[in-house]
C-alpha cells in the first residue's frame, strides 16, 4: 500500500476545494481540484526530481489546453471549435509517441481543452489555467515536502533514488541465482527494468549539471558500480551454466548497504574459473571500493577507509575457496579489499565508473531533431490520426446533442483512444464498467451526504484512493468518476450520474468504431518505429564492442540504450498483440524480431566480457553472432520491416 501517495492524495484536491468554498469561490476550487486530481494520476513511485517532471509537464500542458479551449469555446461556433479541437488531437496524439511523460501531457492538454470549451465557469481562460496550475503545483509541493515513511533515517530527499539503486543490486542477485534455469530470461528483463528506473531516478531534472550533495554523489557512484556487475551477470546468464548460491550473495549485501547506508562488509568472492566469473569478481572488488569511500571521487586516492574486524586497510582475508561444492570455501572481499585491485583510478573499469558517475548517466542528451523525427515519424502519425479522429468526432457528436455536460464525451474519448494506454477493447470495457460503478456509487452518496461538506469529504477520499486505483483502469475510472461528479455538484451544476453513464457509453462506441477503421499508411507504425530504434541501438552497441575500444563508460551507455530501446519495443509489441485480430495482424512477426534482438544484445554483452578477459572471441561467440544476424534479416523480412543497416550485417 503506497501510504505516502495516499496521504498526498487526501491532502491534494479536498483541502483546495474546501479553501475555495470557504472563500466563496467554488468555481476556482473546482479548477484547482481538477489540476490536483490529474496530477495525482501521474503521481507514480520514483524519485522527487522525476516526480516534478512527470507531474509538472502534463500540468503545464493542461493549463495551455484550458486557455485554448476556453477562448475557442467563447469565440467560435460549433464547426470551427470542432476543427480546433481536432487539430489539438492531432498534435497531442503525435507528441504522445515520444514517451510516457509526453503521453500524459497530451492527455491533459486534450482533457483540459474540452473542459475549458464546455464547462460554464465565470473566470476567464487565463485565470482558469492559473488555478489549474496551482492545483498541480500543490501536489508537487506535497511530493517534495512529505517524507516517505521510514526514510527519515537518511537524507529523505533521495529516498526514491536509494530504493531504485538498491533494486538494481537485488535484480543482479536474482539474475545470478537464475542463471542456467528457465527464469534467466525473465530475470534479465527485470534487471533491465530496474536499471531503467534507477537511471531515470538519478538523471531527473536538476538545477545544476552535476550532483551537488554527498548523498547524491554516493548514489550515482553506487549506480555506476552496478553497471559492470550487471554486465558480468548478463554474460554469465548467457553462458547458461548454473552458479553456486554464494555468487549472488555479494550483490544482495550491496543492496542492503544501499538501503541502510551501512558498510557492505565482507563480500563472498566467486571462483575466478571463467571470464564471466572473473569479470564479476573484478566488479565486486570495484563496488566494495566504491562503497568504502562513500562515492568520493579523488582521482584514484582512497579516502574514508573503514576498517572491519580489526584488519588494516588494504589487507585481504582469504579462505581456501578451491574445494568444489563448498559454498563457504570462498574468498571474502572486505570494504577495503579493492585496494588490491591494481591501478585503482587508472584501470578501465574504475575510469569508466568515474566518468559515468560524474559526467552523466545518459548517452544521448535531449535533441530537438530526434524529438521531431519521433513526432512526425510513422508512430507519431499513427497516434495523431487516431486521437484526432476520435477526439474531433466525439466533440462534434457532443455539441450536436446540445448536452449541458458535452465536454465529458471528448474528454472520455481521450482516455479511451490513447494507443499507449493498453489494448483498445480492454480500455473500452474497463472504462464502461468503471463509469457505471462510479456513477452508481456517487448517486447513492449524493442522496444522503450533506452539501457541500459531504461532497468535499468525498473528493478528499477519492483523491486518497487514486494512487491505489491506478493499478487497474476500471478501478481508476470508478474513483475518478466519483470525484468529478462531486466537483460538478460543488460547482453548482445538477447531479449528473445518469448522463455521465450515457456519455461514456457513447464515447466507447465512437472509439471502438473509429479505432478499427482502415487508416492511411501502414498500421503498426509505432511498433515498427520502436523496433527500428532498437535495431539501431543494438547495431551501435555491437559495433563499439567489436571495435575493441576500451571506453567502458561509452560501452555501458550503449548497452543501456540498447536494452532500454528493446524494452520499449517489447512493450509496444505486447500491447499490439493484445488487440483484436483486425489490429493485431498488422504487427505479426515483430515479437520474433524483438526476441532475436534481445539475444543479439545478450551475446554482444558476453562478447564484451570475453574480450576484456582474453582479447579475442571464441568460435562459439562468432558463430552465435553470425546466426543471430542471419535470423534477424529473415525475421524482419517476414514482418515487413526494412532491412537492417548493412554495416550491422557485415559486423
Amino acid at each position: 500500500m503506497p501510504w505516502n501517495a495516499v496521504v498526498r492524495g487526501a491532502l491534494a484536491a479536498g483541502p483546495l476545494l474546501l479553501a475555495a468554498v470557504l472563500a466563496g469561490r467554488e468555481s476556482v476550487g473546482v479548477m484547482a481540484a481538477l489540476g490536483a486530481m490529474l496530477a495525482g494520476i501521474n503521481d507514480r513511485p520514483g524519485s522527487r526530481r522525476t516526480a516534478v517532471h512527470r507531474i509538472g509537464v502534463p500540468g503545464l500542458a493542461g493549463a495551455a489546453g484550458l486557455v485554448v479551449g476556453t477562448y475557442a469555446g467563447e469565440g467560435l461556433g460549433a464547426v470551427p471549435l470542432t476543427l480546433i479541437l481536432t487539430a489539438l488531437g492531432l498534435l497531442a496524439g503525435a507528441v504522445s509517441a515520444v514517451g510516457p511523460v509526453s503521453s500524459g501531457a497530451g492527455t491533459q492538454l486534450l482533457v483540459a481543452a474540452a473542459i475549458g470549451a464546455g464547462m460554464p465557469l465565470p473566470e476567464p481562460g487565463w485565470q482558469r489555467a492559473l488555478f489549474f496550475l496551482a492545483g498541480a503545483a500543490w501536489l508537487i509541493a506535497l511530493r517534495l515536502a512529505l517524507p516517505t515513511p521510514g526514510a527519515l533515517a537518511h537524507d529523505f530527499r533521495f529516498d526514491g533514488e536509494r530504493v531504485a539503486v538498491a533494486d538494481v543490486y537485488d535484480a543482479i542477485a536474482e539474475l545470478l541465482a537464475a542463471a542456467g534455469g528457465e527464469q534467466a530470461g525473465a530475470r534479465r528483463a527485470a534487471l533491465t527494468a530496474a536499471l531503467d528506473h534507477a537511471q531515470d531516478a538519478l538523471a531527473g531534472p536538476r538545477l545544476r549539471r552535476y550532483a551537488s550533495s554527498s548523498a547524491e554523489r554516493r548514489l550515482r557512484a553506487q549506480y555506476a558500480a552496478a553497471l559492470p556487475l550487471a554486465e558480468a551477470a548478463t554474460a554469465l546468464a548467457w553462458a547458461g551454466d548454473a552458479l553456486p548460491a554464494r555468487t549472488a550473495e555479494g550483490p544482495r549485501r550491496l543492496a542492503v548497504a544501499v538501503r541502510t547506508g551501512e558498510p557492505c562488509g565482507p563480500l563472498p568472492a566467486p571462483a575466478r574459473s571463467v571470464p564471466g566469473l572473473r569479470a564479476l569478481d573484478d566488479a565486486l572488488l570495484h563496488a566494495a571500493e566504491t562503497f568504502d569511500r562513500g562515492g568520493k571521487q579523488t582521482g584514484g586516492k582512497q579516502t574514508g577507509r573503514k576498517q572491519t574486524g580489526g584488519r588494516k586497510p588494504g589487507s585481504r582475508q582469504e579462505i581456501d575457496g578451491k574445494k568444489a561444492g563448498d559454498e563457504h570455501g570462498a574468498a571474502l572481499h572486505s570494504d577495503a579489499d579493492a585496494a588490491l585491485h591494481s591501478g585503482v583510478g587508472t584501470n578501465p573499469l574504475d575510469r569508466g565508473a568515474r566518468q559515468t558517475a560524474h559526467k552523466g548517466l545518459r548517452l544521448r542528451p535531449f535533441r530537438t531533431k530526434a524529438l521531431l523525427r519521433t513526432v512526425t515519424g510513422p508512430g507519431g502519425r499513427e497516434y495523431g490520426f487516431r486521437v484526432a479522429l476520435c477526439y474531433g468526432a466525439s466533440a462534434a457528436v457532443a455539441q450536436a446533442l446540445h448536452h449541458v455536460h458535452w465536454y465529458w464525451l471528448p474528454a472520455t474519448a481521450v482516455f479511451l483512444v490513447k494507443p499507449d494506454l493498453g489494448p483498445l477493447v480492454s480500455r473500452v470495457l474497463n472504462r464502461a464498467a468503471g463509469t457505471v460503478l462510479g456513477a452508481l456509487v456517487f448517486a447513492g452518496f449524493a442522496a444522503v451526504l450533506p452539501r457541500p461538506e459531504g461532497l468535499i469529504a468525498l473528493v478528499a477520499i477519492s483523491g486518497a484512493l487514486i494512487p491505489v486505483a491506478t493499478r487497474h483502469f476500471a478501478a481508476q475510472t470508478a474513483v475518478v468518476t466519483v470525484l468529478v461528479l462531486a466537483l460538478v455538484m460543488v460547482g453548482g451544476e445538477p447531479e449528473a450520474s445518469w448522463s455521465r453513464i450515457g456519455e461514456t457509453l457513447l464515447a466507447c462506441a465512437i472509439v471502438l468504431i473509429v479505432g478499427h477503421l482502415p487508416a492511411p499508411g501502414q498500421r503498426g507504425g509505432n511498433v515498427r518505429a520502436r523496433l527500428d530504434a532498437a535495431t539501431d541501438a543494438a547495431h551501435a552497441y555491437l559495433t563499439h564492442v567489436l571495435s575493441g575500444a576500451d571506453d567502458r563508460a561509452a560501452r555501458w551507455a550503449l548497452r543501456r540504450e540498447a536494452y532500454r530501446k528493446l524494452a520499449e519495443a517489447r512493450a509496444a509489441i505486447d500491447r499490439a498483440a493484445a488487440e483484436l485480430p483486425t489490429l493485431a495482424r498488422h504487427t505479426e512477426g515483430t515479437d520474433e524480431v524483438a526476441a532475436t534482438l534481445e539475444r543479439l544484445v545478450d551475446t554482444t554483452t558476453a562478447c564484451a566480457v570475453h574480450l576484456d578477459d582474453t582479447g579475442r572471441l571464441t568460435p562459439r561467440h562468432t558463430e552465435r553472432l553470425a546466426t543471430l544476424l542471419d535470423e534477424l534479416v529473415e525475421q524482419r523480412e517476414r514482418a515487413g520491416l526494412a532491412d537492417p543497416p548493412a554495416d550491422l550485417l557485415s559486423a
